[in-house]
C-alpha cells in the first residue's frame, strides 16, 4: 500500500503523556493532569438543559454548512458587546471547532506552496495543518525579550528577508500564555497590509486573561482579517467541536463551497445549545476565578519548586517554563515528573521541536487544589540547576 506522505506530520506529543498518565492511573497512582488544554469543568448548565431539549423535540438534522442563522446572529451580536466591532452575520461561520476553523482558513486563502509566518513556539496543530496542505510554516522566533509573542519588528524582517504569503498570530497564545497589545496588534496589520499578507488571528483564548495586557480582536484595525474562536475554552466545550470564524464577506463562499463538500455541517444539537453559551456569563466567570487563583499558585510556587523561568502567562490556562538550567531533554523530565511525582505536564518539544528540548508547559486548566499540591509533590523532586 502507498500511502499520502500528507500523514507524515508530527504526533501531538500531548496525547501521549495523557496516554502515559493514564497508564499511571491505570496501575493505581494519583496523577495531576497538568499536561492538556482542557478545562475541568463542564459546559454551563444553560447549554447542557437545552441540549437536554433539543434532545426530545428537536429532529436534530443537518444544519446549513455556514451554520445555524440563529447562532451566527448571536456570534455577531458578541462582537458588538465584547468589542464595539460591527459584524454582520453573514460573515460568521460556524465550524467543528477551532480546528475546522484552521482548515477552512487555509484552504480558502491560500494555495499549496504559500508561505506562512507564525511566532515560534506555537500550537502544533498549525504546522501540521499546514504541512499536510502542503503549505510552508515560516518560523519566526521569539522569547523572553519578545514576549515570547509575534512583534510587527519580526514580522516585517521576515517579509523583507523572505517570501511571505501569510501570517498567523495568536494572542493569548499556546502554550506560553503570552499576549499581543491592542498596539502590537494594529502594528502587526499594517506591516501586513503593506505586504499583502493574508492575517490570520486565533483568538480561541480570548476572556480567559489577567488583566496585565488589554485584550483586543485583530479585526478592531484590520477588517480583513480572518478571525478563528471557538466554544472550548472559556465555554468549556471541548467535546461539543463547535467554533467560528469571522472572515471578509468576498471569502464567505468560498468558504461555504469548502465547508458544504469537507464536513456538511457542524453537529446541530451542539449549534443549538451554544447559542445559550452567551448567557451564562456569570456560570463561566466563577469558573474563570478558579483559573485566577490556579495561577497565583503556580506563578509562586513554580519558582520554588525549582522552575525559575517563566514566560509572562498573560492568558489563557499555561505556564511556560524555561528549563535550560535544568536539562536540555525535556521530554526526559516530564517522564521523570511523572514517574516520580506522579504530575504529568507537556514537553517544549510539542511546540518546537527545534527549541522546545528546553521547556516545558503547564495547564492549569484543573481544580485548585490538585495544583496545591502538584508544588508540593515537585518541591519534593530536588531539581538540581546547572
Amino acid at each position: 500500500m502507498t500511502l499520502s506522505r500528507r500523514g507524515e506530520v508530527d504526533p501531538f506529543i500531548v496525547m501521549d503523556v495523557m496516554q502515559a498518565a493514564n497508564q499511571r492511573e491505570a496501575e493505581g497512582h494519583r496523577v495531576i493532569h497538568m499536561e492538556v488544554g482542557q478545562p475541568g469543568t463542564p459546559a454551563p448548565s444553560l447549554v447542557r438543559d437545552e441540549a437536554a431539549h433539543a434532545l426530545t423535540t428537536d429532529k436534530l438534522g443537518y444544519a446549513e454548512a455556514l451554520g445555524l442563522p440563529a447562532l451566527r446572529t448571536r456570534i455577531a451580536r458578541h462582537y458588538g458587546e465584547a468589542y464595539g466591532a460591527e459584524i454582520s452575520p453573514e460573515q460568521v461561520v460556524v465550524t467543528s471547532g477551532s480546528s475546522g476553523g484552521f482548515q477552512l482558513a487555509f484552504l480558502a486563502a491560500f494555495d499549496a506552496g504559500a508561505r506562512i509566518a507564525l511566532a515560534m513556539p506555537a500550537y502544533p496543530a498549525y504546522r501540521n495543518i499546514l504541512k499536510a496542505l502542503d503549505l510552508t510554516m515560516v518560523p519566526i522566533r521569539t522569547g523572553a525579550a519578545a514576549g515570547y509573542q509575534m512583534t510587527a519588528q519580526a514580522l516585517d524582517r521576515a517579509a523583507r528577508e523572505t517570501k511571505l504569503d501569510g501570517v498567523l498570530i495568536a494572542s493569548p497564545a499556546n502554550p506560553t500564555g503570552a499576549m499581543i497589545s491592542p498596539e502590537e496588534i494594529e502594528a502587526i496589520n499594517d506591516v501586513a497590509r503593506r505586504h499583502s499578507l493574508t492575517l490570520i488571528s486565533d483568538e480561541i483564548y480570548h476572556r480567559l486573561t489577567y488583566g496585565t495586557v488589554p485584550e483586543a480582536t485583530a479585526l478592531a484595525t484590520n477588517r480583513e482579517a480572518i478571525v478563528i474562536n471557538s466554544f472550548s475554552k472559556y465555554y468549556s466545550m471541548t467535546g461539543w467541536r463547535i467554533g467560528w470564524m469571522i472572515v471578509p464577506e468576498p471569502m464567505v463562499r468560498s468558504i461555504e463551497r469548502l465547508a458544504q463538500n469537507l464536513f456538511i455541517s457542524v453537529p446541530t444539537l451542539s449549534q443549538i445549545a451554544a447559542i445559550k453559551a452567551f448567557n451564562a456569563t456569570a456560570e463561566l466567570e466563577r469558573n474563570f476565578t478558579v483559573y485566577m487563583a490556579n495561577r497565583e499558585i503556580l506563578m509562586a510556587g513554580l519558582p520554588a519548586s525549582g522552575f525559575r523561568r517563566l514566560a509572562p502567562s498573560d492568558g489563557a490556562f499555561y505556564i511556560y517554563a524555561d528549563v535550560s538550567d535544568l536539562t536540555d531533554d525535556s521530554e526526559a523530565l516530564c517522564k521523570r515528573i511523572l514517574a516520580e511525582a506522579n504530575i504529568a505536564v507537556t514537553p517544549g518539544t510539542d511546540f518546537d521541536p527545534k527549541q522546545g528540548r528546553s521547556t516545558l508547559r503547564f495547564s492549569f486548566a484543573g481544580p485548585t487544589d490538585h495544583m496545591a499540591e502538584a508544588i508540593d509533590r515537585l518541591k519534593k523532586l530536588q531539581l538540581v540547576h546547572a
